[in-house]
């Protein structure tokens, strides 16, 4: 949704959620993470800065260590990369 793209879900990566983890927005909104990762297929549309995003682009594995990033999105990602057989429930 925030990025131009349509896509068909493929599979189920996990859930991740802290509830120590807050994130306080700079419109007074606040929020404990909460988050279902899935992966998918894409079947349309054209990568596109929404509101939400500032840049797009699509990352090769190797170079995923190099992006700054908060350590739950790194997890995310760890466990898509592994192709675990299992989703993570955490």
């Amino acid at each position: 949704e925030e990025t131009g793209l349509d896509v068909e879900i493929t599979g189920l990566v996990g859930t991740y959620t802290d509830p120590k983890h807050i994130i306080a927005y700079a419109d007074g909104e606040v929020r404990r993470q909460f988050n279902v990762c899935f992966t998918a297929r894409i079947t349309g549309g054209q990568l596109e800065i929404s509101d939400e995003s500032t840049e797009l682009r699509f990352v090769p594995p190797e170079e995923i260590e190099e992006l700054p990033m908060h350590h739950t999105q790194r997890l995310r990602l760890q466990h898509f990369l592994e192709q675990r057989e299992t989703p993570y429930l955490g």
